[in-house]
């Protein structure tokens, strides 16, 4: 955190999901779906794409790698520059994914997905309080510039873009009971009337992007990466933030609860009760380490109804990155093995904050956190991002 399945499908069949590095293929019949943040971002805007272009970005070339070894079939990638060309994703694909990374067999995407995000979008308002107009933390996500801190979807698979849907605009104060925040000292809301009338819930965007299933039936992959819960103050404003950008998720899947949700092209509503979908992306939220007030932040989808969280992705090596650097994770209350980020380099424990959720109604046959321990194959690629790749293998059980 300080960087920034189409109808009922009944018994669910579960394997052990904690693999191996590097990952075996999929059982047959499985679709591997995987969520990976990637700190795929420059000073400004522009910089990465005249990397990226010249085809020898050290760590483009690392990320793809490791996304090579785990040849996930659908995957999100956070934090990767948004531009309205696609030019980024379309470079990181053809000039890295498409050509061999070390010793590692080439992957194809032929199917994308992006949309702008709230990351460096400007307001008027001195949102952090520091004085001054303009910030990086005046925009309606952090970000330096328009499209910094973005999201893409990678598949294999096709891509139902006509009925994808987008929220980068509904409003926080649209959500009813927001957490909204307050001034500790006066008990006065922090967000004036008329910056709440502009302020969008999203840090970056939430979408929901259905894929085409190869027997025929839709995937919905819901997508987000909701602030960190911290570089705040005791208003605890990005804490709250996280809460109800996950709240929203939650509300999506809820009937009765997502009445007030409205997408970017107006329409109302939330998704199917009888839809099959993962919830995938940083959601920078652990469900034991975070301390403050937004504990309890991924509860909301942890323990939802619809979801099934009874086996978390884990890894070797996410343990021995523990067992590394006693002094920051001594006090770790939640298993070494379920953490998906290696926070040390910033003085900070480990935690589990990637995410791949799926519906109770999928059958999940594998998963993993890509962590190889030190020596083994992939584990010099791992550094290109303090994040880790997170897959499920999943399949309907009208195959068993």
């Amino acid at each position: 955190m300080p960087k920034h399945y189409c109808g009922p499908l009944g018994l669910i069949m579960i394997a052990a999901v904690c693999s191996p590095a590097p990952a075996a293929a999929p059982p047959e019949g499985a679709v591997r779906v995987a969520t990976y943040n990637i700190s795929f971002y420059r000073d400004a805007a522009g910089e990465l794409e005249t990397e990226l272009r010249g085809g020898a970005s050290s760590q483009a070339k690392q990320i793809a790698e490791v996304i090579q070894r785990v040849r996930p079939d659908l995957l999100l990638l956070n934090e990767i520059d948004y531009t309205a060309d696609g030019a980024v994703v379309d470079l990181f694909r053809q000039r890295y994914l498409r050509q061999p990374q070390n010793g590692q067999q080439p992957i194809d995407y032929p199917h994308t997905y992006t949309a702008p995000v709230n990351t460096g979008v400007p307001t008027p308002f001195d949102l952090d309080r520091d004085g001054r107009t303009g910030g990086p933390a005046d925009c309606q996500g952090f970000g330096r510039y328009p499209g910094q801190y973005g999201m893409a979807v990678l598949s294999r698979l096709p891509i139902d873009r006509e009925h994808a849907r987008t929220f980068q605009q509904l409003l926080w104060r649209d959500l009813p009971g927001a957490k909204l925040p307050a001034d500790p000292t006066s008990g006065e809301p922090y967000y004036s009337g008329e910056e709440l009338a502009r302020l969008r819930l999203s840090s970056k965007s939430h979408w929901d992007v259905p894929v085409t299933l190869p027997g025929g039936g839709r995937l919905h992959l819901l997508c987000s990466h909701p602030t960190p819960p911290a570089f705040d103050g005791p208003e605890d404003r990005n804490g709250c933030r996280n809460h109800d950008e996950i709240r929203l998720i939650a509300d999506y899947l809820t009937p009765g609860r997502s009445g007030y949700v409205v997408d970017d092209n107006g329409r109302r509503g939330g998704l199917p009760a009888d839809a099959l979908f993962v919830v995938l992306g940083d959601l920078n939220a652990d469900p034991h380490d975070a301390g403050g007030k937004e504990l309890g932040a991924i509860q909301q989808l942890l323990e939802h109804p619809r979801v099934n969280a009874t086996r978390p992705p884990t890894s070797r090596g996410a343990v021995l990155a523990s067992q590394a650097h006693p002094d920051l994770n001594r006090d770790q209350h939640g298993p070494a093995a379920e953490d998906t980020a290696n926070f040390s380099g910033d003085d900070f424990n480990n935690l589990r904050v990637d995410y791949a959720l799926p519906s109770r109604d999928l059958v999940v046959v594998g998963g993993g956190v890509f962590w190889p321990p030190p020596g083994e194959p992939g584990a010099a690629a791992i550094n290109a991002t303090d994040h880790r790749l997170v897959w499920i293998d999943v399949r309907t059980n009208k195959d068993d």
